[in-house]
């Protein structure tokens, strides 16, 4: 049996370490404890780690070496680091992703892991199609983070306390705007990007809880996180905040500036996210893309298939590709002999652009056919997220032409993971076959 580890954790003791590791490994993060630094190393290597945390009890310093070797050592992957403990301070490390404070709860750390990693993955699907794109001639820049002070939303009641927060969030730099209420918090959060939200929560966190609950349920505002500074959570406990989308919690018992620093640290990780995936965005939108859909044309997809293929196995990472094709009904049949099927492709290619991920890569195989590759997706993860595309797109009414009722689109997909990459064309034609009516 070949052991294997999501999350590595270096720790010279059990304080920190012991109830994180078994807190995360009961949420599905499986982990490995390395009481050194070359353990740490030993383990990185060795075992298909996603992810690291390292307690910085030890000394900010000595972490931050033992990161940048670990960075070296994962290369090509992208490892995201997370530092929790050590000493509060304004100034952000380079060498770190993320630093929480402790205590930390498995929950809360299992919620800024997935986002990290997911960053993560986008990161190292940017550097592909940086490769693909110059042996077309086109150079894509690195992702830029911007410079422009920190933005924070704070919503709630301007108590003492929670001035006191706004104003040490304003002097480290930050940009703070005050909303009072939710509904000009979500006014907000709807005209205005922001790097974190701060949600005063006083005695009761009710309203504020709805406020995260609903940028939860917002595509746009779901990663965007959240940090609630209330007196009590009541017959709320800290985890079930964080299971409910809470980034972290504080409360005025906490120094402010702990607080303002902690807030930073979630908005400095958020920018820089933020910064990835708009380069990837940027990336989808050149003159080689399908010209009705704007996804990838047949040719670019499998120039950049290659690539995909021969990076998952070094980096460890499972590749996935789905295959999804115009079921024919009579509806689309007709809509097909009329012409309108042919001008509801630019529709359904923004849609499918905007139901993947933005390290997915989508394309036009052929005139009613569509693939997708997903990395770091093993296959079950990668049919719920095909499944989850048709869906929607089969709720959707498309015109029909004058005099003819809207008709509606439903696919067949396919689905098959890679695994020899010198085979994915064998692969990609797997999946091609499995969305055949019958297959």
């Amino acid at each position: 049996m070949v052991l294997q580890a999501r999350l590595l954790i270096a720790a010279r003791n059990d304080e920190m370490a012991g109830p994180l590791s078994e807190g995360l490994d009961q949420l599905g993060w499986r982990t490995i404890t390395a009481r050194g630094p070359y353990a740490a190393e030993a383990a990185l290597a060795d075992l298909g780690v996603q992810a690291v945390v390292i307690d910085l009890a030890d000394g900010l310093e000595e972490a931050e070496a033992l990161a940048r070797r670990l960075r070296v050592l994962a290369e090509p992957k992208r490892v995201p680091i997370i530092g929790i403990g050590g000493g509060r301070d304004a100034a952000p490390s380079d060498a770190l992703d993320l630093r929480l404070a402790d205590p930390v709860y498995p929950a809360q750390v299992a919620m800024r892991l997935d986002s990290l990693v997911r960053t993560a993955v986008a990161e190292e699907e940017y550097r592909l199609r940086q490769e693909t794109f110059a042996e077309m001639g086109v150079v894509l820049g690195d992702p830029e983070v911007s410079a422009e002070p920190l933005r924070l939303l704070a919503v709630g009641e301007p108590t003492p306390q929670f001035l006191g927060l706004s104003n040490c969030l304003e002097v480290s730099g930050a940009k703070v705007v005050g909303a009072f209420t939710s509904y000009t918090a979500f006014d907000f959060l709807h005209e205005t990007d922001f790097d974190a939200v701060v949600l005063w929560g006083g005695d009761a966190a009710d309203s504020a809880m709805a406020i995260a609950g609903g940028m939860r349920r917002n595509s746009r505002l779901y990663h965007i996180p959240t940090l609630l500074y209330m007196k009590t959570l009541g017959g709320m406990t800290a985890a079930e905040a964080y299971a409910r989308g809470i980034s972290d919690v504080a409360s005025p018992e906490t120094p402010e500036p702990e607080t303002a620093w902690r807030a930073l640290e979630l908005a400095r990780s958020y920018r820089r996210q933020a910064g990835v995936r708009a380069a990837l965005e940027t990336a989808r939108s050149l003159q080689f893309m399908d010209p009705e859909t704007g996804l990838f044309t047949r040719e670019l997809f499998a120039r950049h298939l290659e690539r995909l293929a021969d990076s998952a196995p070094v980096r460890n990472r499972p590749l996935t590709l789905c295959v999804l094709r115009v079921r024919d009904t009579e509806e689309v049949e007709e809509a097909r002999r009329s012409g309108w099927l042919e001008k509801a492709f630019p529709q359904l290619g923004s849609m499918v652009s905007r139901l993947i991920r933005v390290e997915d890569t989508a394309a036009r195989l052929g005139p009613e056919h569509f693939a997708i590759a997903l990395p770091a997706t093993p296959e079950e993860a990668a049919r719920a997220a095909a499944d989850r595309i048709a869906a929607v797109i089969s709720r959707t009414a498309f015109d029909g032409g004058e005099g003819r009722p809207p008709f509606v689109l439903e696919f067949d997909i396919g689905t098959a993971e890679v695994g020899d990459p010198s085979q994915v064309g064998r692969t990609l034609d797997l999946a091609a076959q499995m969305s055949r009516p019958g297959a």
